[in-house]
């Protein structure tokens, strides 16, 4: 049998099992809804029957281990589109739901920081003063102000109360400074810019060069920072305002923009990602049905509110679905259990490093004297998943993927240690996710001999991509504010001719059961010694042998020498790694391809805002000596030790002398 015959008969055995499990789980599900024995001898019928024309055990035995599983997705997949489809149908936007839950829980705490709170109903006619006061200031519907303010319980009613009169909010990334906050508000098109007194500084700095957009400041009750020249005192002045709602406004309609969310910046300047009504619904709601949460459920939501984790899927639990929402203005991993424990919460969320953070804080009596039952969030690293959970009594993982402007969402309901969410093999085919072959180095698709993307088989890094249906609001691209951008991230011509998919850039992996596991992005995988090396598979390994330290790993090029060797960047203020523990942890943890040859001993965690790693600077500085003060070492092939990176090393390596 020749290579492609052998590949068309596997593939056909693979869907007439799937579709045979697929039979035997209608049925079963019927069994269960009728309490039929009819049903059930049907079912022994068809499963004999089966058995006897040929050997299906693979795909049994597939169907036996994930059945559980994937009928919970099936629960939550169904009931996040009926819902979605009623929600749209009905003109829901997030004022008209928002008002259904604030009518609902008047006394009940919406947020809470600290010791300062606000009820359902304190919160709605804080969002009502500032739907007045911007209608005074004239400004209309479809209309962008920029919101640059940390965290504190009115940030979400601003952005509310300018959603009621159609009023676009840009949520502005509080780490941007200079050229990349004007960056921001220009793409956005805003004409004002409403800021905390905390920002002062930043807006300072620009004033000149956005002389055409009106400031307004907002004064926390906290604080008494002096008002900055030229603007607004706007705390001071939506005292004068009513709290009745607006009426005279049209209300909006679901897949209108609500507010715009930026990128992280980790590869360059922020793009501002759109985020529409039916969107921001569609979130909170899709975690809260995954999560099984009731509006009982106390939210500990330490995450900054200008990024889609803490202020859509965080924020959201309570503008959506009626939870109390406990926030805190940064992120301290010494205070992160106690907070939860003072304010009673049984949810709590996570992004990116947090966990790691968590874990590296020396065993406590805050590690369990806390209600919290379910952690959610994306980023905890298979390495340190068991002992987490461990450490800290948490029952389940809710572990989960999605971008702020994709459409591709997976989520792992059962807690699968490492997985970031699943399909069912067994009706793979039916899904609007697939994934594909491309070039891991430079992410490019690959294509059949039809044109088509190749679909990868378990265990085959592929980049996933997920359909573009503007007819069914879980599968719409809004995009972004920049229409060349949002053109890139479109693949077209993927299963069939005319279709069109979101390119997530994310490199994963499947297995037998249909559990995908995160392996790169396009791009951060490089080559060396003729094999493709995963810098997260290569960050975790080196962060758990130097104490969870913050670790960034990417590729460098060496003149002459094909490809490109590794190089990691460790945050270690002290200055104490134990460099001879590390090379020896990895000579015995990583094969020699992987490891890194270079290394840089930071000041600090080059950390976006949402507790990723940067690594743009880092790899266009390299291993250079003279573009920065940090502490810069060699792994020496000879005597496998980590050793100086002298200049006359450095030039030895430079000038091929060095062998790699």
């Amino acid at each position: 049998m020749t290579e492609k015959a052998g590949v068309r008969f596997e593939e056909a055995e693979r869907r007439k099992g799937a579709i045979f499990a697929t039979v035997i789980t209608a049925c079963t599900a019927l069994s269960w809804l009728a309490r039929d024995s009819k049903v059930l001898m049907a079912l022994i019928a068809i499963l004999g029957t089966y058995l006897i024309t040929g050997n299906r055990y693979q795909w049994l035995y597939i169907w036996r281990k994930t059945f559980y599983r994937d009928m919970i997705g099936f629960r939550v997949l169904v009931t996040m589109i009926i819902k979605m489809w009623l929600w749209e149908r009905r003109g829901v936007s997030v004022v008209t739901r928002w008002a259904e839950i604030a009518k609902r829980y008047p006394e009940k705490k919406a947020f809470v920081m600290g010791d300062r709170s606000l009820t359902f109903k304190e919160g709605d006619e804080f969002s009502n003063r500032i739907a007045w006061y911007f209608k005074h200031q004239g400004f209309k519907s479809g209309e962008v102000i920029a919101l640059f303010m940390e965290t504190q319980p009115e940030y979400v009613f601003i952005w509310l109360g300018l959603a009621k009169l159609r009023v676009t909010t840009a949520l502005v990334n509080t780490n941007l400074r200079g050229d990349q906050l004007i960056h921001c508000l220009r793409i956005a098109g805003c004409k004002a810019v409403i800021f905390g007194d905390e920002m002062t500084d930043a807006i300072k700095a620009i004033q000149n060069e956005i002389r055409d957009m009106p400031l307004f400041q907002f004064n926390s009750p906290e604080r008494s920072s002096p008002i900055l020249h030229d603007t607004a005192p706007l705390a001071t002045e939506l005292n004068e305002m009513p709290t009745t709602p607006v009426t005279d406004i049209e209300p909006a309609k679901p897949r209108d923009t609500l507010m715009y969310i930026y990128t992280s910046g980790t590869t360059g300047f922020p793009k501002a990602a759109i985020i529409t009504n039916i969107r921001y619904l569609l979130i909170p709601l899709g975690v809260y049905t995954a999560a099984n949460l009731s509006t009982s459920d106390v939210l500990y939501d330490p995450l900054p509110l200008h990024h889609t984790a803490g202020g859509v899927l965080g924020a959201g639990q309570c503008l959506v679905v009626g939870c109390t929402v406990v926030l805190r203005k940064k992120f301290s991993a010494s205070n992160y259990w106690s907070d939860a424990a003072k304010h009673g919460c049984t949810a709590a969320q996570y992004i990116g490093e947090i966990c790691r953070y968590l874990l590296s804080i020396p065993p406590g009596p805050n590690d369990q004297a806390h209600q919290v039952k379910i952690m959610i969030g994306n980023g905890l690293r298979p390495q340190i998943w068991s002992e987490f959970v461990q450490r800290f009594g948490i029952e389940r993982v809710l572990e989960f993927y999605g971008a702020t402007e994709g459409n591709s969402n997976l989520v792992n309901l059962d807690s699968k240690v490492g997985a970031i969410g699943f399909l069912s093999r067994l009706v793979a085919s039916v899904y609007p996710l697939c994934l594909v072959k491309c070039d891991e180095i430079t992410g490019d698709i690959l294509r059949d001999e039809n044109g088509r993307c190749i679909n990868c088989g378990p265990f085959e890094p592929g980049l996933l991509l997920g359909k573009i249906d503007a007819k069914k609001a879980i599968l719409t691209f809004a995009g972004y504010a920049d229409r060349t951008a949002s053109e890139k991230k479109m693949v077209r011509n993927v299963r069939v001719q005319g279709d069109c998919y979101f390119n997530t850039g994310d490199i994963l992996v499947m297995d037998h059961f249909g559990y995908f596991y995160f392996k790169d992005r396009t791009g951060d995988t490089f080559r060396w010694r003729g094999e493709n090396v995963s810098t997260a598979e290569v960050e975790g390994v080196i962060s758990n042998l130097i104490g969870l330290k913050d670790t960034v790993v990417y590729g460098v090029s060496i003149p002459n020498v094909e490809g490109k060797a590794g190089m990691a960047a460790i945050a270690d203020p002290e200055r104490k790694v134990d460099l001879a523990a590390l090379s020896k942890g990895l000579h015995t943890s990583l094969p020699a391809y992987s490891r890194p040859l270079f290394f840089r001993i930071l000041p600090e965690p080059p950390l976006t805002a949402t507790f990723k790693l940067k690594k743009k600077e880092l790899v266009e500085q390299g291993y250079q000596l003279n573009l920065h003060t940090d502490p810069l070492y060699f792994l020496d092939q000879k005597s496998g030790t980590i050793v100086p990176l002298t200049q006359k090393l450095y030039d030895d390596i430079v000038q091929g002398n060095v062998k790699l």
